[in-house]
């Protein structure tokens, strides 16, 4: 096909510049092969999306689970990233002129998704009003809900909810679907709950919580800790969603949402001050992975950004996937799956041997794809071939992690990274259950590279520019703008109010225009 367009071409430029009919017929029939060959190509990505994706969304709640076999607990953390893969199509499909319903199916399935979280989330709405007194993890909002029924299934105790960060990446993806045109947000009532969530994570900077890895301090005792991600993440969802009217076109000034400026402010001096590390237990976690790059892009300052993902790239990147951070326990064949947490000084016996994680890989593709880095996009593009499998359905699939044998731990730890990892059964192809996080993230990795979908309609806001080349919001409503380099700042609206002693007063400064309020 390259080598016939390239024909074309060549046939063209020899032609006059006077356009005769063959020149017209050969340029018809290339926009026509160019659309048909799209629509095929979106076509087999909406094959891939309904088979392993849709298939496993519960028709009830929209929620999806953490693995295509589970049939009780969904995870929210999950769900958010299914629904963006299942919007990102949606995305793509807007450009063709008649897609037989796909792009609307698509659409309200992420739609379903959202609303499902939101709805999971109002039922614990008390929460959140005893959450804003108090930042304790047990009044947080839960991460796990019943697939069907969207009640909770594991207690405070039994589970660690407290991870602001899945707050901040719902809120983050809720203002990128409304801008992309998509209608989430309903009533009055919903309104107010979201605020109240820009309220739940407006103190990220001063929360210890759970982080992504749902364990705390690396040490995983149960106990919480600040972590960088977790306030990155705030960060850019309290960006993105200031200002933002949650009806979008048909909004008025009750449906906007408003945040606090100074609280972003100290999330952004302390999360900037912490990088590039994650936390005090942990010098270096790809957690920051996606709080640096899509989808929060939580800081543009080039410095912080190059070394943080240097020194995770230098320290935690692997043949088969990225370790999620040092002494990493999980799903290593010497942790024991009975006990909830380690004991004192156990995460000494994971040294050398942690998992590794091809999840990673499509984050630095996409991270290639947003920066124009062509051969970061070429390297790990061949990388994530090396541990594709297929499934029953012939349907690329990726494993969960890669783990070290048992018969190899000793001479793994002698020699890091001389013996073969084994691959999880989770995603490995034929009728093993799939990582669903994985097979999202692949989509979305897949139409980037594809040139199927562009980066400005996977990210409307622009979040990947720094904040003042991003498109201004309408209205009178603030929005945060950094100083750009070598430019000017930005102009600051200066609002004032004129307090008069009396109401003889406030009446005489009227009669020169002027108007004031009184104090009584």
């Amino acid at each position: 096909m390259f080598n016939s367009m390239w024909g074309l071409k060549s046939v063209h430029s020899s032609l006059s510049q006077n356009p005769s009919m063959g020149e017209i017929d050969i340029d018809i029939n290339l926009k026509v092969s160019s659309y048909e060959e799209t629509v095929r190509q979106l076509d087999i990505y909406y094959g891939l999306v309904k088979r392993q994706l849709l298939r496993f969304q519960s028709p009830i709640t929209g929620l999806f689970p953490t693995l295509s076999n589970e049939e009780r607990v969904a995870s929210v953390r999950e769900s958010i990233y299914c629904a963006a893969a299942i919007w990102s199509l949606f995305q793509a499909y807007r450009r063709i002129d008649d897609d037989r319903g796909k792009s609307y199916e698509l659409g309200q399935s992420a739609v379903k998704c959202m609303r499902g979280v939101l709805e999971c989330w109002i039922k614990q709405a008390p929460r959140i009003e005893q959450f804003k007194k108090n930042q304790s993890s047990k009044f947080a909002l839960h991460c796990k809900f019943h697939l069907i029924t969207g009640d909770a299934v594991f207690s405070d105790e039994e589970y660690n909810h407290l991870q602001i960060d899945v707050v901040s990446l719902y809120l983050l993806f809720l203002v990128e679907m409304i801008t992309s045109g998509m209608q989430i947000i309903y009533t009055q009532d919903e309104v107010a709950f979201i605020q109240n969530l820009v309220y739940y994570v407006e103190r990220a900077y001063r929360t210890p919580d759970f982080g992504m890895w749902e364990r705390g301090t690396k040490y995983n005792t149960g106990v919480p800790e600040i972590h960088a991600s977790s306030i990155g993440m705030a960060k850019s969802a309290l960006e993105a969603i200031n200002g933002c009217n949650l009806f979008g076109e048909k909004g008025a000034s009750w449906s906007v949402i408003y945040v606090d400026i100074d609280a972003h402010n100290r999330n952004r001096s302390i999360f900037e001050t912490l990088l590039p590390r994650e936390s005090s237990s942990k010098g270096v976690d790809t957690a920051l992975l996606p709080t640096i790059s899509f989808p929060a892009f939580a800081t543009h300052e080039e410095f912080l950004s190059s070394t943080t993902k240097t020194t995770i790239i230098r320290q935690l990147k692997g043949q088969n996937g990225f370790r999620r951070f040092g002494r990493d326990g999980y799903k290593c064949v010497l942790e024991d799956p009975k006990r909830r947490f380690y004991k004192t000084g156990e995460t000494k016996e994971f040294e050398n041997i942690e998992c590794e994680w091809p999840l990673f890989f499509m984050f630095m593709i996409i991270d290639g794809v947003f920066k124009s880095l062509p051969d970061q996009v070429d390297e790990y593009r061949n990388l994530l071939s090396n541990v594709i499998c297929k499934d029953l359905n012939g349907d690329p699939c990726i494993p969960m992690y890669f783990y070290v044998s048992e018969e190899c731990v000793e001479y793994e730890r002698l020699e890091p990274g001389s013996q073969l990892r084994c691959n999880s059964s989770e995603g490995s192809g034929g009728d093993e259950p799939l990582y669903l996080w994985n097979q999202a993230m692949f989509v979305i990795s897949q139409l980037l590279t594809t040139g199927l979908l562009h980066i400005n309609e996977l990210d409307p806001i622009r979040r990947y520019l720094p904040s003042y080349n991003r498109p201004r919001k309408g209205g009178r409503y603030s929005a945060f703008q950094a100083k750009p380099r070598g430019g000017t700042a930005t102009d600051l609206v200066v609002q004032i109010v004129l307090i008069a002693e009396s109401m003889r007063l406030q009446a005489m400064m009227a009669t020169y225009g002027i108007q004031t309020q009184t104090p009584h």
